[in-house]
């Protein structure tokens, strides 16, 4: 026998980047390896020795070993990815094989960004997948893929993590993440059933491998920042604003005096607030195994410090993921994680109070706040952010246990139990402070920001669901026809429960923060809690002849206790067909195409994304009234309910194209679909008489379209054997529109202070539109005044049109100016490779949303101040060429005036790496290293004047309103990658 020694190498993808978890194996034998996030491996062979390269998304190669002891092994992307196996509910499928619309990311792509979720290192990836991330370290991206499915019920995807169905996946390190599939159309996502209206994402974690033990480190350090502030007016530009409307237009005296002004300050109210965050991010893992027992373990600690003054997020997680081989047809898989979660949450009032705030007052000096409240009827936000504490800590633990089984060659017996136990306790404390006396905070005497008294109020939350999944896959080959046949049947349970109270005069010192340190007096105490399950069968066929022809059909019938009894069941059908034309004999001729097929799908979907009482009428029991002066307890229906509510149905026709060109180097999609959710559960109003206080209850009672096109492109190639380079981009664009609503009845929302509603969804128009007065221009003279709609106006005032020529500008003026739901969303990601030098970048942008600036708007007191843009550019008589109306002291009606659009484009990452060569690696006994700076969320382009045109209210019919938000942030970061 050959002697055998140890070999290194390095495993690369398109432009150089390093493969991560590639499997090398000896070709005939079980003997193997996995690479680390470097690319990198090392495997003990002999020169005769074959290994066999694998890796999800590329070709398998083979590479003779003979005399090299250093190898550099270049995979290519298979052809259009089409041997790639995705996973796709209950099973997985190659990519060739699919005749559903399915987008898939890997882990290494997503591991990359310094994020806390992997959703948001999906912004700009996939096509019709539109991904509005957040500032706040902890918050939860909003996911819409393909536009707006609902309007009242769950509007976000759901998540399958190794089996297990979660609403939530911030517990998930993206270090540890092998795979992200997206379901997209009804035909891939019908197998998920009631759940699926929105979009499934399935996650898949990391398993070990057969072979020599791989530890990897990954470390990212860095500061995080504001992306854009809004300018505003300092203390003179303030002075000179409200003392003008107050002299021109209102009382005639000066609001802000010289000597005011003298005696105070020039406070950025925002810089006081905010700060730049510590980012951190560690990641070790441990993989390996043998014949029988393959092992992935892994640590990860986070620690996102925010940008606002008190904010704070940490987070521990745990995985590990076993695979034992009990006999060779009998297998059992564990995956379990546990993390571990504290935060200090912020009160994103103190953004609406800090842009309100006077700039005249000093804002902290000498232990004191300044008394903001005697400037403008505002508190101080310094003083809110010292003076409260608003903490949590949460444990959670996931686990799904699998086991297979195959009696035979051709089928496979599969049954899983996977839990999600979710627990959080909630502390929040307000510290009592004075405006006098000995105990006074103030600079100044007469603040009317006080608390006299402490408070605390501690509430403890629980969630437990279950899922018990059994399936039986059969997958037969008769000569050129192929057969899979998946039968299962499932079910789920989820319990939540959550328990609190309320005190005050509780003592300071946190190691009193208990309910009972506290005052008994109005003391509140509430316990609440939920429970739903669900029951379904499932079953999909999928036919494959000569790899030319392919036809998928699914089928899952499903309860949920959420509905009535006589509602409660729901099928969902599907079925899905795909044509390679580029098998076919009449195309062998042809020299531009390497793969061209037409995929073309029908299926139905639902949505019970609601709570789990609301068809049954709720009442209120010892409500006091008075009968002939006695006190009477009574009883009260509180909300009607609809005993006959119904799913809510989306059926989605999908017909897509699959190619890929120029030897491969060029690969794309194509996706036209149409999908039309009915029974959509709405609120009706209702006459008071009835009874309902809130005058509207919900039932099934609108009917809504989102129809679009997809188009993913993607280039890669090399130039000589040094350089690699790669470049995608895709488009998608949707269009949401409500058919049928309430038979005529609009859903007004989008309260924004004292102008009510901005938006209001009705037929013809898309979920969430604006519904404001149209701004023509600003009055010039008073003969303009005089012949207009406006009799009580002012030169220098808004002038709105008259829509119904009726000269009185009333509710009956107002008319649809657009939806916050964009109509086109685009991204473009690449990478360049020189040697051991590599560079990637992403974009992400969208276009046709528009955002409705509701912070300018509510301007509620006429001391408010008010951005710096308004000052400088306001009418005056001698400045009547803009389109900024004079200085005001009241609050404007909802209009245009404040309807910006929402178009942007980021660059959303950008990162430079730098690979040791070997040489330098086995003088520290080291596999690999990298290091690399990075940069997320580097530049927005965009000509919205507010914080940010990505808003993350998570509102279906009020959405894309800035009013208290988290402001984006930028991210500048350098880290590590480590093997060993």
């Amino acid at each position: 026998m050959a002697r055998q020694a140890p070999v290194t190498g390095t495993v690369t993808g398109a432009g150089g980047t390093p493969v991560n978890a590639a499997s090398v194996t000896v070709k005939g034998t079980s003997r193997g390896t996995s690479t680390n996030a470097a690319g990198k491996f090392t495997i003990t062979v002999a020169p005769s020795d074959t290994l066999v390269v694998t890796a999800v998304g590329f070709q398998n190669l083979e590479v003779p070993v003979g005399t090299q002891t250093d190898l550099t092994v270049s995979l290519a992307a298979s052809n259009r990815e089409l041997e790639q196996v995705i996973v796709v509910g209950y099973g997985t499928q190659r990519r060739r094989d699919l005749t559903g619309s399915v987008a898939s990311v890997s882990g290494s792509e997503l591991s990359r960004q310094p994020v806390l979720t992997a959703t948001q290192a999906v912004q700009g990836k996939v096509a019709g997948v539109q991904v509005i991330s957040s500032g706040d370290p902890n918050a939860l991206p909003v996911i819409r893929i393909r536009g707006t499915g609902t309007m009242l019920a769950g509007a976000n995807p759901l998540y399958v993590v190794d089996g297990v169905i979660s609403d939530d996946i911030r517990n998930i390190n993206s270090a540890d993440i092998t795979s992200m599939d997206i379901l997209k159309d009804a035909s891939a996502t019908a197998i998920y059933g009631m759940r699926a209206a929105n979009g499934v994402i399935l996650i898949t974690t990391k398993r070990g491998r057969a072979g020599k033990m791989v530890v990897s480190y990954d470390a990212t350090l860095g500061v995080k920042e504001a992306t854009k502030l809004v300018n505003m007016a300092g203390a003179k530009q303030y002075a000179g604003y409200v003392n003008e409307a107050s002299v021109y237009y209102g009382s005639g005296d000066s609001i802000v005096t010289a000597a005011t002004l003298a005696s105070g300050g020039n406070t950025d109210w925002y810089n006081e607030i905010l700060k730049k965050g510590f980012f951190q991010n560690h990641n070790v893992s441990v993989a390996g195994g043998s014949d029988k027992v393959n092992y992935f373990l892994s640590a990860g600690y986070l620690s996102d410090e925010g940008i606002i003054r008190t904010n704070d997020f940490k987070r521990l997680t745990i995985r590990n993921n076993n695979d034992y081989k009990i006999t060779n047809n009998f297998k059992i898989s564990t995956l379990l994680s546990y993390s571990r979660s504290t935060v200090r949450n912020v009160d994103l009032g103190a953004f609406n109070v800090a842009y309100r705030a006077a700039p005249y007052v000093i804002a902290k000096q000498n232990g004191k706040y300044g008394n903001t409240s005697l400037s403008n009827n505002v508190g101080n936000p310094i003083l809110d952010q010292d003076k409260n504490d608003n903490s949590g800590k949460g444990d959670r633990f996931q686990g799904n246990v699998v086991g297979e089984y195959k009696p035979i060659t051709w089928l496979t017996l599969r049954s899983s139990f996977g839990v999600d136990k979710n627990n959080f306790r909630s502390i929040s404390y307000g510290y009592k402070y004075a405006n006098v006396g000995p105990d006074n905070v103030f600079l100044t005497s007469g603040s009317n920001q006080l608390r006299d008294k402490s408070s605390l109020t501690v509430t403890e939350s629980e969630g437990n669901r279950w899922v018990w999944d059994n399936t039986a896959t059969a997958a037969k080959r008769f000569g050129d026809h192929n057969l899979t046949l998946l039968a299962g049947i499932t079910a789920e349970d989820i319990r939540t429960r959550s328990i609190g109270g309320s005190r005050v005069d509780v003592p300071q010192d946190k190691d009193q923060w208990y309910l009972n340190a506290g005052s008994t007096i109005g003391a509140r105490n509430f316990n609440d809690g939920d429970r739903s399950t669900r029951n379904s069968y499932l079953s999909r066929l999928n036919y494959n002849y000569k790899d030319k022809y392919f036809l998928t059909g699914t089928i899952r019938a499903d309860a949920s206790s959420r509905l009535p009894a006589n509602n409660r069941w729901g099928y969902f059908p599907s079925v899905g067909a795909g044509w390679v034309l580029s098998n076919e004999g009449f195309m062998g001729d042809q020299k531009t195409f390497n793969n061209l097929k037409l995929r073309a799908s029908y299926g139905k979907v639902g949505n019970d994304g609601i709570p789990s009482n609301l068809f049954v009428p709720l009442a209120t029991v010892n409500l006091p009234y008075f009968f002939n002066g006695q006190e009477v307890l009574n009883l009260r229906l509180e909300e009607l309910a609809d005993p006959s509510l119904k799913w809510e149905v989306t059926r989605e026709v999908n017909v897509g194209l699959d190619f890929s060109l120029i030897k491969n180097r060029l690969s794309g999609t194509v996706d036209f679909y149409d999908r039309k959710t009915s029974d959509a559960l709405v609120r009706i109003n209702i006459p008071a008489i009835l009874g309902d206080p809130n005058n509207e209850y919900i039932t099934n009672a609108a009917t809504f379209t989102n129809k679009g096109v997809e188009v993913a492109l993607n280039w890669q190639d090399r130039i000589g054997s040094d350089w690699r380079y790669n470049l995608g981009v895709n488009l998608a664009y949707n269009r949401n529109r409500i058919e049928k609503l309430n038979g005529g009845q609009a859903l007004s929302s989008g309260s924004v202070g004292g102008q009510g509603f901005t938006t209001k969804s009705d037929n013809g128009q898309p979920i969430g539109s604006f519904f404001l007065w149209e701004v023509e221009g600003i009055f010039q003279t008073e003969a303009e005044v005089a012949s207009s709609a406006q009799p009580g106006a002012k030169p220098g005032d808004l002038r709105y049109r008259d829509i119904n020529k009726d000269k009185v500008i009333n509710a009956d003026d107002r008319v649809y100016q657009g939806s916050y739901q964009p109509n086109i969303t685009y991204g473009i990601n690449g990478g360049l490779s020189f040697k051991a030098l590599d560079l990637s970048f992403g974009g992400y942008g969208t276009g046709g949303g528009k955002i409705y600036n509701g912070k300018k708007a509510a301007r509620g007191d006429f001391r408010d101040n008010i951005e710096t843009s308004v000052v400088n550019n306001r009418w005056t008589p001698g400045n009547t060429n803009t389109n900024v109306p004079r200085a005001n002291l009241n609050e404007l009606p909802a209009s245009t005036y404040f309807l910006e659009k929402g178009d942007f484009f980021r660059i959303n990452n950008l990162t430079v790496g730098y690979t040791l060569p070997r040489r330098l690696l086995d003088k520290f006994s080291m596999q690999s290293l990298r290091v690399f700076a990075t940069a997320q969320n580097l530049a927005t382009f965009t000509s919205y004047s507010g914080f940010t045109p990505e808003i993350n209210n998570g509102g279906t019919l009020d959405g894309g309103i800035e009013l208290a938000i988290y402001p984006t942030t930028r991210t500048f970061a350098f880290g590590v990658n480590v093997g060993f």
